[in-house]
């Protein structure tokens, strides 16, 4: 196959919004997936609480507002990683619910997906015992090695 069809195939590929396409000519094989945009989160600290100032002698002051509950701030996950590059799959099959979902308690070793490797498919356990908060990762949506796929608040 030459850079040429290559090409060509590219651009059928951006033509007509198909997501993956593989030709295989002989010996020749090649495999071209679009990419979309992958979930991110961002996490700001919380500003510095500003320095109040006295309140007037004749006026009360408002009562304090209530921290977050311990344990729901982004920083107290855990972030379950992929320990390899591929394709992650929420579940075993098509037809299968997925392995778990958001609000669901894992133990530690439970499976949470699969990232499938040059045909294999790898079982990606949880670290940690505790409740799934995020899924970072849409279900056929390649991976990088060390990408976040799920945040896990630890019980």
């Amino acid at each position: 196959m030459t850079i040429d069809e290559i090409r060509e195939l590219i651009q059928l590929l951006s033509d007509t919004g198909i997501a993956e396409l593989e030709v295989e000519r002989g010996e020749n094989r090649v495999r071209i997936r679009k990419s979309f945009g992958a979930e991110t989160s961002v996490y700001l600290p919380p500003a510095p609480a500003p320095v109040p100032a006295p309140a007037p002698a004749n006026t009360v002051a408002a009562a304090p507002k209530a921290d977050p509950p311990a344990g729901k701030t982004p920083d107290s996950l855990v972030y379950v990683k992929s320990p390899i590059v591929g394709t992650f799959y929420e579940a075993a099959s098509p037809t299968n619910p997925p392995f778990v979902r958001i609000g669901e308690h894992v133990n530690l070793g439970k499976v949470l997906c699969i990232i499938e490797s040059m045909k294999l498919m790898n079982e990606i356990e949880s670290d940690v015992a505790g409740i799934v908060e995020t899924k970072l990762v849409q279900n056929g949506q390649p991976v990088e090695y060390g990408e976040a796929l799920f945040g896990i608040r630890p019980v």
